[in-house]
């Protein structure tokens, strides 16, 4: 019946009355106008209709009303990130209505702020993001007080001494939470104690708990794996293409031990043989077993500055599915043929049986096609690894030329010692090696998407859809106060013309600060069973298929591989069931990446905060990176970033939100993004994650 009175909104794209709704629904005298009642009202309490103050009924997507997840600000104020559209809303402090940080709430729109945001009112939370939450506990008189690591959350949490576990001042812990006292108070319970806020470690592994990421597998999946060989066995060569002869090597990084891709390239007398082996992590990690169901719960690894809490159990991870060298390994092999200038000309996607020759590392890689210097051990494969890097450019130049966009972003790596504190912030290098496996990756990906595409079957790609109009338009408005004058129609959306804006400003000094901008304004990348093409990449069709032993995506893709190429199964029941799979999958794979990328930037903000705690009083040079009403932000060399705030200089500040600067009212002197400056450090809060500058002078 649901369904039925959504599809009768839908269709008349107006409000109606209950009495023109059961009408429509041809009802009348057949169910009591109480039982319809009863049933408009669940669709209302799910947010899915709404019920206008002349009592009739309309979709919630054609109100005023929207739907979206809470982003809070510790200032107490919010915005609200709206269900498939671009912009945000923003939640004055005194209209947030007891929503905390990442819930899922009902907005109404109340006005316009500024040109392109929307300010309004939370009507409710339709959905709490957590009811646990991670905290330091002190105890007042018996009574635990757990207060919060997440600043955005307004929230303090009583513990009565029966539901602490035991734990002892400055215990970090796990508190779930029992009954709202108030907007901001709530009791609760400790459900796990991490550790003591000074043990090493303890500070990362609250940010882990923070995000949900399990840190333990269960016994079940550690059983299972007990069962799992630890090599290759003979029986299991049947089926595949023995590459085991063939010149097959990984690069990576120094300290990779989860290797899931290998590659090989041979000339040909067209062109170049391209291929990429990827370790068959679906092999092993059957559908219906424990191992499956956490692999997908956890949806991806996740990198921090000094481990990896992996997918799947290091057994496989580093183990059996680990490209390692001088050992069989099951892989799936795409291999690609080319001509000379990059066109591919046919390709095969097999199972397959390899044995890499060697484990590479992208610093010694880059050093033989950097440099030309070879370092010991690699002899033998300097001459491919030239051809390799000279194909790459080839497919680098294509894709390029059908308008990939490559923005070029810096990283920050954190370098720390045995006790995880920071000794230095550099940035990550991202040379030849690098690049040239980033091309070989796009390239298989490509490939086995488009053939499944073509087959017309159930399918994940990762898609990245065009930017908005007014997205891009704000953009080159903000670029225009700077005094530069970009030619790009706007209303073209295709990536040639987010790649000619950005080249037309590459030799610009605010270079850096604008291309993440730009990032910025476009859509995130995501999972989908539908294909909307990448945008960023210029591709029709894309998928993720090269890392399946961090990204459970990646493992799926292997699995419908398997059912459709290898073991041909085609039958209307899987492909039915494949596609109610793939719908829960693919979001919920979104879900966990994000999270997984909010966890690890949230563990290198307070990593370069605790940093920045032992050069206070240093000066050092940066560049303004934003200009909001509150202070700038200075981003320095190395990628730190720290707030100069408004409070805590010397003039009295206006901010121009149009061109984003400030000026003093006094001295007259303006800070514009793009700026460089002297800065030195005044604060740095490891618990806060926050470092506050003050300006020197301007450079």
């Amino acid at each position: 019946m649901d369904e039925k009175i959504l599809e009768i909104l839908k269709e008349q794209k107006k409000a109606l009355t209950i009495f023109e709704i059961e009408e429509l629904l041809g009802l009348k005298n057949e169910m009591p106008l109480e039982e319809l009642t009863k049933i408009l009202y669940g669709l209302e309490e799910n947010a899915l209709i709404y019920h206008t103050n002349k009592d009739k009924y309309m979709l919630l997507e054609d109100s005023h009303l929207k739907k979206g997840i809470m982003h809070a600000n510790k200032r107490g104020f919010g915005f609200v990130d709206v269900d498939n559209e671009v912009e945000d809303v923003y939640i004055a402090k005194e209209n947030v209505n007891g929503a905390l940080h990442g819930d899922h709430v009902l907005v109404e729109v109340t006005s316009k702020k500024n040109i392109d945001r929307q300010e309004g009112r939370i009507l409710r939370v339709l959905k709490r993001s957590s009811n646990r939450f991670v905290g330091e506990i002190h105890f007042q008189n018996d009574v635990g007080v757990v207060k919060l690591d997440d600043e955005k959350i307004l929230m303090e949490v009583i513990v009565s001494k029966e539901n602490t576990m035991h734990a002892v001042d400055g215990h970090k812990v796990v508190v779930e939470i029992i009954k709202r006292l108030s907007n901001h108070q709530s009791e609760g319970k400790v459900v796990d104690i991490i550790g003591h806020k000074n043990d090493p470690g303890v500070d990362i592994l609250s940010i882990v708990y923070q995000y949900d990421i399990p840190t333990e597998f269960s016994e079940e999946v550690k059983e299972e794996v007990r069962k799992i060989p630890d090599v290759v066995l003979e029986s299991e060569y049947q089926g595949r293409t023995d590459l085991r002869e063939e010149e097959i090597f990984t690069i990576d990084g120094d300290d990779t031990k989860d290797i899931d891709d290998a590659i090989s390239l041979k000339e040909t007398k067209d062109g170049y043989e391209l291929g990429v082996h990827i370790a068959d992590v679906s092999y092993y990690v059957k559908e219906g077993t424990a191992l499956n169901e956490e692999a997908m719960e956890r949806g991806t690894s996740v990198y921090l500055v000094d481990r990896v809490i992996p997918m799947l159990p290091h057994e496989l991870s580093n183990g059996i599915c680990s490209l390692n060298p001088g050992v069989d390994r099951l892989t799936i092999s795409c291999v690609m043929q080319y001509d000379r200038e990059g066109k591919m000309i046919s390709y095969d996607i097999f199972p397959s049986v390899i044995r890499s020759r060697k484990q590479m590392t992208y610093r010694c890689v880059n050093q033989i096609l950097e440099k030309n210097e070879i370092p010991s051990g690699y002899e033998n494969f300097a001459s491919t690894l030239k051809k390799m890097y000279t194909f790459s450019q080839i497919l680098r130049k294509v894709r390029t030329t059908r308008g990939a966009i490559d923005f070029d972003i810096d990283e920050a790596k954190i370098l720390v010692d045995e006790n995880c504190v920071p000794q230095e912030v550099v940035l990550r290098n991202r040379g030849a090696g690098e690049k040239l496996i980033e091309d070989f990756m796009i390239a298989a990906n490509e490939c086995v998407a488009s053939h499944i595409f073509y087959m017309n079957l159930p399918f994940i790609y990762r898609i990245h859809e065009n930017p908005k109009e007014e997205k891009i338009r704000d953009f080159l408005s903000f670029v225009s106060t700077l005094g530069y004058h970009i030619d790009g129609n706007v209303k073209d959306t295709h990536p040639k013309t987010i790649q000619r804006i950005l080249n037309q400003l590459q030799d610009k000094k605010e270079y850096k600060i604008l291309a993440t901008l730009m990032l910025r304004s476009m859509q995130k990348a995501i999972y989908s069973p539908q294909n909307l093409g990448h945008f960023g990449l210029a591709s029709r069709c894309y998928t993720h298929f090269t890392s399946p032993i961090r990204r459970y995506p990646d493992t799926t893709v292997h699995r419908l591989l398997h059912t459709y190429l290898f073991d041909k199964n085609m039958s209307s029941h899987t492909l039915h069931q494949n596609e109610e799979k793939l719908i829960y999958i693919a979001d919920h794979s979104s879900s966990r990446e994000r999270a997984s990328v909010d966890c690890e930037r949230a563990v290198e903000d307070m990593k370069m905060a605790e940093y920045m705690e032992s050069h206070i009083g240093e000066e050092f040079e940066g560049m303004i990176s934003s200009v909001m009403s509150f202070g700038m932000f200075v981003e320095l060399d190395n990628l730190i970033e720290g707030l100069v705030p408004i409070r805590d200089m010397d003039d009295f500040f206006h901010y121009d939100e149009e061109r984003m600067t400030l000026t003093g009212e006094k001295s007259h002197i303006e800070y514009r993004i793009g700026e460089r400056v002297i800065v030195k450090v005044v604060r740095a809060s490891k618990e806060e994650k926050q470092i506050d500058f003050e300006i020197v002078k301007k450079v």
